[in-house]
């Protein structure tokens, strides 16, 4: 048995996922996992499709079993979700983590996390944020100063960046996880491009809203599916629909209470605060809050988590515990091997919440929380409920299309 492990969001799945998959398996794994957040995912927006129906694409796409990426670490910068994917990955007894990116080099991947990790990085980093650099510029020059343009040109591409935290969980964790990463081709990150052959997930996304045609764009089963939920009214989620609720929410609350939010320093929740006195859309808010240091993915985070009710408190540490939400028999075989290891309870029902303490409790019981707050993104909503209604979705082995596509080849890995 050789688990491989795929940290995602699968927002929705695609071409580009598809042909990840593919490789994975082409490489040796007989098993793969995917850890994928949840109903809300990093870019600060609630997915595309509900958690549970996006984890039905993957199983019937080539994935043996996915589990959760709780909310505190799915909304969370780079360098924590990947803390929290890789952990999760660690937890279910992952042998590789596989994933996409643009230079396709996992040894240059490693060697810069250990640049970003080495004690004479840090005071550099310091000096080019002090000169007024992004942060990101600042890393790029930092990384230039001791290791050379060529590497420091590695952290110019989303892709890269993402694999480099992946590698420093690894290090940091003392992971024995290995590393492979494949050379991602297709539509670049957040591209509109039709022209490719992977294109972007922020293209069919886009297609869904203004009722285009995706199918094309999509493994054949992940697209019947989408097309499913649109048809019922379970998609797709928009912000639009809680423009207001979400305002209001924020209206209410103390500097205090966003003081307490999660990746909030250097009085950004004075900013914040002020910004919401006045702000008459989301829009508004986040031009306002949005500065050089503080990015507009960084803001749209704080705002979702704000009206979420995520806290410090939530996203400390690791992920407290192992969610399923879906699997094959062979998603089942991991399971077996990883309940004899693994670090963190699994939750496969609500009885195992009993197993908790407190800490993981207040984590599941956001997660709850905020699934039921989720269906008002959607053009019909739902009842409360769903995280336990739902249950875990199970797929038999002969019922699996895992590669089937008419068009498909070597399509190019995770877009986002």
């Amino acid at each position: 048995m050789q688990i491989a492990g795929i940290i995602c969001e699968y927002n929705p799945f695609h071409l580009g996922h598809l042909a990840l998959v593919k490789e994975t398996r082409r490489q040796g794994a007989t098993h793969i996992v995917a850890v994928m957040s949840g109903n809300y995912v990093q870019r600060g927006e609630p997915a595309l499709l509900d958690k549970h129906m996006r984890a039905k694409q993957a199983l019937l796409c080539g994935v043996d079993l996915v589990v959760e990426l709780p909310l505190p670490w799915a909304m969370a910068p780079a360098e924590k979700f990947a803390q929290g994917g890789v952990f999760l990955l660690d937890c279910l007894g992952a042998d590789v983590i596989s994933f996409g990116s643009e230079c396709g080099d996992a040894a240059r991947l490693l060697s810069l996390a250990d640049i970003l990790l080495s004690p004479t990085f840090p005071p550099l980093l310091h000096d080019e944020l002090a000169a007024g650099c992004t942060f990101a510029r600042a890393r790029e020059r930092a990384v230039e100063r001791l290791a050379g343009p060529d590497t420091a040109q590695i952290l110019q591409s989303p892709n890269n960046t993402l694999g480099v935290e992946y590698c420093k969980a690894i290090r940091t964790l003392s992971s024995s996880l290995r590393v492979f990463t494949m050379k991602r081709i297709g539509a670049a990150h957040d591209s509109f491009d039709k022209n490719v052959q992977a294109a972007s997930a922020s293209l069919i996304r886009s297609l869904t809203a203004q009722n285009g045609a995706f199918a094309a764009h999509m493994p054949t089963a992940a697209a019947m599916i989408l097309q499913t939920e649109l048809e019922a009214g379970h998609a797709p989620a928009s912000l639009t629909r809680m423009e207001r609720a979400i305002l209001a929410k924020l209206r209410t609350m103390e500097p205090s209470a966003f003081a307490s939010l999660p990746d909030v320093s250097e009085g950004l929740e004075n900013r914040l605060y002020a910004a919401v006195r006045t702000a008459d859309s989301l829009e508004t808010l986040y031009q306002s809050v949005k500065t050089k240091r503080y990015p507009l993915a960084r803001i749209r985070r704080l705002v979702l988590s704000a009206f979420l009710g995520i806290n410090r408190p939530h996203a400390a540490g690791l992920p407290p515990y192992v969610r399923i939400l879906g699997m094959n028999t062979r998603g089942a075989e991991i399971l077996h091997v990883s309940k004899m290891t693994t670090k963190r309870p699994i939750i496969a029902n609500s009885s195992d919440i009993l197993s908790l303490d407190n800490d993981a409790r207040n984590v599941i019981e956001l997660e709850s929380q905020s699934t039921d707050v989720y269906s008002l993104f959607l053009p019909i909503p739902q009842p409360c409920g769903r995280d336990w209604t739902a249950g875990i979705c199970k797929i038999r082995d002969n019922m699996q299309l895992p590669f089937q596509h008419d068009s498909v080849s070597f399509a190019g890995p995770p877009q986002e």
